[in-house]
């Protein structure tokens, strides 16, 4: 009976331990050993409050110091202790707190770090500075998690826009190889006759043929500016995604102060990628200006600005441009985000005055995205999220 008393106790001192850091306040009186103290340091070098230990060179979990083989002899430990989730948090949190950006320039430390979409965004951010022994492997390092993200993404997106594009290009009077039957049959019900078992269709409902011409014109507008890494690395994705299917026209721009049209590299996401400038400042309006140069059909265009809104442009000329798209009959979406991490901070004031003009702005999943852009070819009401 005492033993099944102490070993809770004991495991809640151990986890207690392992949240409070070791310090000399923390109150358990539990020491680590074995995993768990490997553990332990490898958090300490991280998040420990100080250094004076390492300076010592008696304990080198107080701090990474600067030299690349520490670091990656960590990165190694924490893909050792902990799960890959976690892992990418680590090593976010290392970039940012401890200024370990410079060390991703070398070809070592990038074969040694978990992949992720936060990973690729500091990897652009700095892929004017590397050296040419580097660039290599950061392209191999952003196209594994492309790949991963066109697996987990692409064919969903693909079957969800096939079906908005048949259901927004039926017609009323279809060829017989155009007529949707169950369609026709469910709208033909009250014309059913007993006697003969059969119903009367008096309206036909068919599809267009969506899979031979080009339907619908899509373009994504995507803000480049720094805060914006992961709904670049997403939209350059999808963009690739819709770029592949037939009855889509897609245009890609990205947009700081200048504009860069991306369109003719959407057969490979990474050059899309690596065609990105991360940081500098931001003009939607001009980028807007570009976009309404470029629609032919306005009814038939889907026109998605993926930014946070900070506008340094002409803010009256940008939302007059939105207002003349949407007279015109194009379908306008704004996106704060597109991303799992939900809406960054974004410009309050400039959602507020696109929502007037009938244009919301939300944050978006990757996994949602499919949904907005089928709502948007049918010209219906979009998924915006609930954010209460």
């Amino acid at each position: 009976m005492g033993t099944e008393v102490t070993d809770p106790a004991r495991e809640r001192l151990r986890r207690w331990r392992l949240v409070l850091g070791g310090d000399a306040a923390d109150g358990t009186g539990h020491v680590l050993s074995g995993r768990d103290a490997a553990m332990d340091g490898a958090l300490a070098a991280l998040y420990g409050k100080d250094d004076r230990a390492a300076r010592s060179g008696k304990d080198r979990s107080a701090g990474l110091g600067a030299s690349a083989p520490s670091v990656a002899r960590w990165l190694g430990d924490i893909r050792t202790y902990f799960p890959s989730s976690v892992v990418q948090v680590m090593q976010r949190d290392a970039i940012d707190r401890l200024g370990l950006a410079t060390l991703l320039l070398e070809p070592e430390m990038l074969e040694a770090v978990e992949a992720d979409v936060h990973l690729v965004g500091t990897l652009l951010s700095l892929h004017k500075a590397m050296p040419e022994t580097t660039k290599e492997t950061a392209r191999a390092v952003v196209r594994k998690v492309v790949e991963e993200l066109e697996q987990r993404l692409a064919t969903r997106t693909r079957a969800t826009l096939t079906g908005a594009l048949d259901r927004s290009a039926r017609v009323s009077r279809p060829r017989h190889h155009d007529i949707d039957w169950n369609r026709t049959i469910a709208a033909n019900l009250k014309h059913y006759l007993p006697e003969y078992g059969t119903v009367v269709p008096e309206r036909l409902v068919g599809y267009g043929r969506a899979s031979r011409s080009v339907k619908k014109e899509v373009v994504l507008c995507i803000d480049q500016s720094g805060s914006m890494a992961a709904s670049v690395v997403h939209a350059s994705v999808f963009g690739a995604v819709l770029a592949s299917m037939r009855s889509i026209s897609t245009r890609l721009v990205v947009f700081d102060t200048a504009v860069v049209d991306l369109t003719d590299q959407l057969d490979d996401p990474v050059d899309v990628l690596f065609g990105t400038q991360l940081g500098g400042g931001t003009d939607i309006n001009r980028a807007l200006a570009y976009c309404q140069s470029q629609i032919s059909r306005p009814t038939e265009t889907v026109v998605v600005l993926i930014s946070d809104l900070y506008e340094g442009g002409i803010r009256e000329e940008m939302l007059k441009r939105v207002a003349a798209m949407k007279a015109s009959g194009v379908q306008f979406v704004t996106l704060l985000a597109l991303s799992d991490e939900g809406a960054p901070a974004y410009d309050r004031e400039h959602a507020a005055a696109l929502a007037a003009l009938g244009s919301p702005a939300f944050a978006c999943t990757p996994d949602l995205f499919p949904e907005v852009m089928a709502a948007a070819i049918e010209k219906r009401p979009l998924p915006i999220p609930d954010t209460a």
